[in-house]
């Protein structure tokens, strides 16, 4: 696991970095406490916390947070060693031979099947330490989880599973809470509280309950429960286009790169791996040291655009692992201007959703795809 350095010295740095208003996710992770009140919020973390630092933002939100959230161990576990001592709650299956890192950690496992709890039973009396643990039901994402239908063995063998065991919670994951159709949503909501009424039956305290992301924070109040995990709006960025948006929070990340290169291109000549692109006339291209190296898609080739001098212009040719060609046409630009590739310049904005456009795929996987190797900057923290 890399942990990615704050970069303040511009000197030192590569022209090519990402910038993170601090000030901007905090307004954010507030407002989404003040909107989900009074349920509990847990920060999500994983993938680098969407590409704007994990440790960064731990350390910032994650005393603002009742828990944190992580997909695999080893963002857990580095957490740990930097010093962050919240609650952290793995979302991802664990491997058995596993188990007894969690427990040295103190981070909470998701247990989804009985098998798997006996084994952190197991583990956690041979170390003599108590074991924390969240229950994973399956409503309809037929990913981690035991089946809805099947879940009342798992939730027994809790029951049974002795003093190195705490289940502190137990939940569920909707695999389509930010489509234009609720119906399968409400469906996986209803499963899940079904399977809850296990413990009213019994007249047991019941764990505490969570199943609502980012888009079901926004349209299903009824699922916020106990607590709730907003992953990417905590950052700013919507689910889906068409959610609306009833709660205010802002993009915090900037990406910016600078003209390393310029030149003029004559006419008829072709730019770029597979000469995919070229000009009628003679036209004038800077370079801009980005690439797929770094997270801009390759896919995006000729149909990306960036902002230079507060003008926006297009990317030509194929992207490169480590550069991109832009065609200014008249224009000029000269070697270190500032080169908008996420964020605002002059009037113009380019946003997340309009690279995931520009490359056929979501806001998620533009965020997090920004590679470590590009330097973070971290402004009013």
């Amino acid at each position: 696991m890399i942990h990615q350095p704050t970069i303040d010295d511009p000197e030192s740095r590569r022209p090519t970095s990402v910038e993170v208003d601090v000030g901007q996710l905090r307004r954010n992770w507030e407002a989404v406490k003040a909107f989900v009140a009074p349920a509990r919020a847990m920060l999500i973390v994983k993938a680098n916390a969407y590409g704007h630092g994990l440790f960064e933002v731990a350390r910032h939100l994650g005393p603002r947070a009742d828990a944190i959230g992580v997909a695999v161990l080893e963002e857990g576990v580095l957490l740990r060693r930097l010093g962050i001592t919240a609650t952290i709650l793995v979302t991802g299956g664990i491997w058995t031979d596993q188990i007894p890192e969690y427990i040295r950690h103190d981070l909470t496992m998701t247990a989804s099947s009985v098998g798997r709890l006996q084994q952190i039973a197991q583990a956690a009396a041979a170390l003599g330490k108590a074991a924390k643990v969240h229950l994973k039901i399956d409503t309809g994402m037929e990913r981690v989880g035991v089946h809805y239908y099947s879940a009342e063995a798992l939730l027994e063998a809790a029951l049974r599973c002795g003093p190195n065991v705490q289940v502190e919670g137990i939940y569920s994951h909707f695999a389509n809470a930010d489509a234009e159709d609720l119906s399968h949503a409400r469906l996986q909501l209803e499963r899940f509280l079904e399977v809850l009424r296990f413990y009213e039956r019994r007249s047991l305290p019941t764990p505490l309950r969570h199943i609502a992301n980012s888009a079901a924070v926004l349209r299903l109040p009824e699922s916020r429960l106990d607590m709730v995990r907003p992953g990417i709006l905590a950052y700013g960025v919507y689910p889906a286009a068409h959610i609306p948006r009833s709660l205010e929070v802002r993009p915090a990340l900037t990406w910016k790169s600078r003209v390393v290169y310029f030149k003029v291109v004559r006419a008829g000549d072709p730019v770029g791996y597979g000469s995919t692109w070229r000009s009628d006339r003679p036209v004038r291209i800077v370079t801009v040291p980005v690439g797929y190296g770094d997270g801009y898609f390759r896919s995006m080739s000729n149909r990306a655009r960036v902002l230079i001098r507060g003008r926006s212009y297009p990317q030509v040719g194929a992207v490169c692992m480590d550069q991109i060609m832009v065609a200014i046409g008249d224009d000029s630009a000269f070697n270190g201007d500032p080169v908008v590739l996420i964020g605002e310049d002059g009037g113009n904005r380019i946003t997340v959703e309009d690279l995931a456009g520009w490359a056929g795929t979501i806001p998620y996987e533009i965020l997090t795809a920004i590679n470590t190797r590009v330097p973070r900057i971290y402004r009013n923290a």
